[in-house]
């Protein structure tokens, strides 16, 4: 029997517990992670959704920031979620309701821009068209989501909502706009999970 892989949910802020429940009911040995430590024994790291700047601001203050750069050069996947998306671009687009300069991880060749569909009281859901995960669409959630404005030339668009980027991947980098975890779909941590498996038989 093969183990199951260790996938360290950052526990900072957010619906990580969602996370977690979705990942252990597809076979990983999830866990909430908060130390450097319980990175580096990931095979595979999400970054949830929440407030970035007071995320990254955590991430730095308790060294996991450079764990995860460390693992993601090391090939271990990562996917981040709205404020995960983020946390893991490049660049944040300046004069997008939020102030630009917050620090990020910068493992994905994109700008985000923050914000970008509106406050809470117009989060919404919307069915999205993503071939890569499959062929029924995709039901997403976004809560006072970012969504893509550049992207790298080494970066893959894996969905668009009205014409916005919201679903990239970058090698073994995810990053989406929505929450996976808030629905019963399970598809886009399936295909993270495939990202790990394929790290682990490589």
């Amino acid at each position: 029997m093969e183990e199951k892989p260790k996938i360290a949910v950052v526990a900072m802020q957010g619906d990580y517990e969602k996370h977690l429940s979705v990942l252990r009911r597809l076979g990983a040995d999830a866990y909430p992670a908060r130390l450097p430590q319980e990175i580096a024994g990931a095979d595979g790291i999400i970054l949830p959704g929440g407030e970035s700047t007071t995320i990254g601001k955590m991430l730095a203050r308790y060294g996991v920031d450079d764990a995860i750069k460390q693992a993601a050069q090391a090939g271990k996947p990562v996917y981040g979620t709205c404020a995960g998306l983020i946390l893991l671009a490049r660049e944040i687009a300046v004069g997008t309701e939020e102030r630009g300069g917050q620090p990020t991880l910068g493992l994905l060749d994109v700008a985000v821009a923050r914000n970008a569909f509106g406050r809470q009281v117009d989060s919404f859901e919307a069915a999205l068209d993503a071939p890569e995960i499959g062929t029924e669409p995709l039901r997403a959630v976004f809560i006072r989501a970012p969504y893509v404005v550049r992207t790298g030339p080494s970066v893959e668009t894996l969905a668009v909502h009205d014409g916005k980027t919201v679903f990239v991947r970058q090698g073994a980098i995810l990053g989406s706009a929505f929450h996976p975890e808030l629905t019963e779909d399970d598809r886009v941590h399936r295909y993270f999970l495939s990202l790990v498996w394929g790290g682990q038989h490589s």
